[in-house]
């Protein structure tokens, strides 16, 4: 599957609404110079982290990447004016428990790793079987204070990883240069047209909302 076909059924299964107009603004505007980002929520290493994440879940190919539509500055003000108190210490805490994991797997900071670095960590917490996936998605539904000594580390580490994968994600199709330039976008639909192909009348494209 490539990934144009990729991104069409992931923004099928995306079922957000945006909740800021500051938000938004954001994923409108050009491309941030992200080395003089400086995070209001996510703390300096956090924020390196997270744009590290994004790279290598949504990079840049023939298609616009999440560094192309802001997608880092997008997840901190995200966490900084929508999610409540209890998500925002819950997201802080698996940033530094995932911090603390890559300089023990790697024997450097996280600031310091590379894009390799994280793509390798990325595939040992989701390339794994499907038995796995599942006791991870069972794990995640628990709360806090059911889950054992030895899992907390998973729990925290997972917290955080789908949480940037899931916002990334959300952020991208809610772009405009993805919405507009990549899915099918019509400013003002005009045309009715009952009985068309649908892959046809949209050249494959998912429509952009």
């Amino acid at each position: 599957m490539d990934r144009r076909t990729a991104l069409k059924n992931l923004t099928l299964a995306t079922g957000y609404t945006i909740a800021a107009p500051s938000i938004l603004g954001v994923l409108q505007s050009c491309k941030t110079d992200t080395l003089t980002w400086i995070p209001e929520f996510l703390s300096p290493a956090q924020g390196f982290i997270v744009k590290q994440l994004v790279d290598v879940i949504l990079p840049t190919s023939s298609l616009p990447g999440a560094l192309d539509v802001n997608i880092p500055e997008f997840i901190d003000l995200m966490y900084k004016d929508v999610f409540d108190e209890n998500e925002k210490q819950k997201f802080l805490k698996g940033a530094e428990v995932f911090e603390t994991k890559f300089s023990s797997v790697f024997n450097k900071k996280a600031t310091k790793g590379t894009k390799e670095n994280y793509t390798d960590i990325l595939k040992t917490y989701f390339d794994i079987p499907k038995e796995k996936q599942q006791s991870v998605f069972n794990l995640l539904k628990k709360n806090i204070s059911d889950i054992s000594e030895n899992n907390r580390e998973k729990y925290h580490i997972y917290t955080f990883l789908t949480s940037v994968r899931d916002q990334s994600i959300f952020g991208y199709f809610t772009s405009q240069k993805i919405g507009e330039d990549v899915l099918a976008y019509e400013s003002i639909p005009i045309d009715y047209i009952p009985c068309g192909n649908m892959d046809e009348l949209t050249n494959g494209r998912a429509w952009s909302l």
